[in-house]
């Protein structure tokens, strides 16, 4: 039999050591990461599942009144959500968990459910288990997304093999213009660029301001956010700030470059570093982002991240009543 309930602070150790131990737990879910939102930006929900072995699932949530009432949602300022499980549970027990969320959120008198899962390449063990029970019992696809996903484990020493020759093209020609791509801690000097190439090409600001992205390594801890700058001449020219979501996977949360400067390919160099990084400290995988958008290809966004070894993996959010 399994119980569920709200997550109350005496929870916040548990919960901190189950999302480290767990199967598909990632940063987006840790109690530090979440407490970088300011008190009362969101409606926080968080739920835990129990059985007699103990904690069988971490549910962290938000609640969102919509037109036709208040829904329990994947946390909206969390790249990744829904339902942590211990490591060992198989489909049955993961129904189990599915049958209990709901029956929660419809005691609660709530609409229904939104959650955004963490890819399949997140998990230790990777299963469908979870969209599986979802569709079962109704759930559709709100938002099917491609993220770009690099296989580390199958580029050999030799990283240049995996690549097209457009990539190494851009490389090369970054090398011979004399730019250099270093690992530096102060966000300040990588921020000016992101937030004047997302004003220019998208009219967007970064997620997060200059004192969230500090807050957040001073919570998380600065082995779990880590930045790369490609230079030349004393100037920042591009950048990546990585977020090391878990063991398995490095996510790629921000790249960006100087308009002006992209003739020199510093982001090719980026690219080609971050990955001989990544691949060095033991991850699995390197998540470069999404390049759809409400399935609308960025063919372009698309072709670069290819050239680079990566292949779109799905990012799905499902909904469905209660």
């Amino acid at each position: 039999m399994i119980t569920i309930r709200r997550i109350e602070p005496r929870d916040r150790e548990e919960w901190t050591n189950f999302v480290l131990r767990s199967n598909n737990g990632t940063i987006f879910h840790s109690p530090d990461f979440l407490d970088y939102h300011p008190e009362g930006r969101f409606r926080n929900h968080h739920l835990i599942i129990e059985s007699k072995n103990g904690t069988e699932s971490i549910i962290p949530g938000a609640l969102t009144d919509r037109e036709d009432g208040t829904w329990f949602r994947s946390y909206p300022g969390a790249s990744y959500g829904g339902p942590v499980f211990n490591d060992s549970l198989g489909l049955s027990k993961i129904e189990g968990i599915v049958d209990e969320l709901i029956s929660y959120c419809r005691s609660q008198g709530f609409r229904g459910i939104e959650l955004t899962p963490p890819p399949a390449v997140y998990y230790r063990r990777p299963h469908n288990y979870l969209e599986f029970s979802l569709v079962k019992r109704g759930f559709e696809y709100r938002k099917r997304e491609l993220t770009a996903v690099i296989d580390l484990s199958r580029l050999g020493e030799e990283l240049r093999l995996g690549f097209r020759s457009s990539a190494l093209r851009g490389v090369r020609k970054a090398v011979k213009s004399g730019v250099t791509v270093e690992e530096n801690p102060d966000f300040s000097l990588f921020y000016h660029v992101l937030e004047s190439n997302l004003q220019q090409r998208h009219n967007v600001k970064p997620t997060h301001s200059l004192a969230e992205l500090q807050r957040l390594r001073n919570l998380l801890g600065g082995d779990h956010i880590t930045q790369f700058i490609a230079m030349e001449g004393g100037e920042v020219l591009a950048g990546m700030v990585m977020f090391h979501c878990n063991p398995r996977v490095t996510l790629a949360f921000y790249i960006s470059h100087d308009q002006e400067r992209q003739a020199l390919r510093p982001v090719n160099l980026v690219y080609m570093e971050v990955i001989r990084w990544a691949k060095q400290m033991g991850y699995h995988y390197m998540d470069l982002g999404t390049f759809t958008l409400n399935m609308d290809i960025n063919h372009g966004l698309c072709r670069f991240k290819e050239s680079f070894s990566a292949r779109g993996i799905f990012r799905n959010t499902l909904f469905g009543t209660v």
